[in-house]
């Protein structure tokens, strides 16, 4: 069987390189057919560019995958780390380039969402993985990876999507200033997360008064039977427990840092729902300008 032949039928995904460096750990995965061949995980704040190359030949080493040998490169495009989520992109856009193949970006946050809730809930990732190989799960909102939300509108989840026994996820990456990069998921154990809410920089006090309002407005049989709170939760914790009257037991928050293997499988999912980026064109999702940039604005 040759390579194009490969390419285009029996390997539905392929074989994908994902990495994602906008946040505290740099995580890299080899992924085939929703399948992890290998992953690098390492926590470097702030160092990523003295790593991500290197973990890169890594996990391909590990996996048995020449770069000749990939069919595509997924690289989470945040929202979080500025000059995180910048190197990470190059990054990607420089192999693609390089090696003539597809780039997608893809959601930092839909990554921590899913790693989160599944340590959360002892989710497998082979599991997912299968259900990926058979068929991309769930749907996936059309929104760019790098469309921000209006955090002043009301979140609005698709009916159906969040009652009885499924679940909704709010990654956060904190932001500074009591805010945090945050988004809203649904998901049924087996499956991949929905989403519910675009990506965006969301001052927590009001995005959990929001949330608050969301599920008042639901009858309690319609209520999600979990409310997870996943990654940098330690800062926010208090705006989260805000939720707790209403929730009880059923709300969760889970410390968690993002690693290959969930970044692997949002790459996979995102390689088989549609085509990829434009490699000129794809860009980080800032959410909001750099602070050195906003200084330069303010000083105008």
């Amino acid at each position: 069987m040759n390579q194009e032949h490969e390419r285009n039928g029996d390997r539905a995904q392929g074989r994908i390189l994902a990495f994602d460096t906008s946040t505290s750990s740099l995580a890299v995965a080899v992924m085939e057919n929703g399948k992890v061949l290998a992953e690098r995980n390492i926590h470097a704040e702030r160092n990523h560019s003295a790593y991500l190359v290197e973990a890169i030949g890594e996990a391909l080493a590990a996996a048995g995958v020449a770069k000749a040998e990939l069919d595509g490169i997924a690289v989470g495009v945040g929202p979080g780390s500025y000059t995180g989520a910048r190197i990470a992109v190059t990054t990607a856009k420089t192999l693609a380039w390089a090696l003539s193949l597809p780039v997608y970006g893809v959601s930092s946050l839909e990554a921590i969402a899913l790693g989160g809730w599944a340590r959360g809930t002892a989710q497998d990732a082979a599991e997912l993985g299968r259900a990926l190989s058979a068929g991309p799960s769930g749907t996936l909102r059309e929104d760019a990876p790098g469309q921000a939300a209006d955090s002043t509108r009301e979140p609005q989840a698709k009916e159906g999507s969040s009652g009885g026994s499924g679940h909704w996820i709010v990654p956060l990456v904190d932001a500074r200033r009591g805010q945090a990069y945050t988004a809203l998921f649904g998901a049924e154990a087996g499956m991949m997360p929905e989403r519910l809410e675009p990506d965006g920089i969301r001052l927590m006090s009001v995005w959990t008064e929001q949330l608050s309002g969301l599920l008042e407005a639901l009858a309690p049989e319609d209520r999600p039977s979990g409310v997870w709170f996943v990654g940098e939760t330690a800062l926010h914790e208090p705006a989260a427990e805000a939720l707790r009257p209403l929730l009880g037991d059923a709300l969760h928050l889970i410390p968690y840092e993002l690693e290959g293997t969930w970044i692997g499988l949002t790459g996979t999912r995102r390689a088989g729902l549609r085509g990829g980026d434009d490699v000129h064109a794809l860009e980080p999702n800032y959410t909001q300008l750099a602070e050195a940039e906003a200084k330069r604005l303010r000083e105008r």
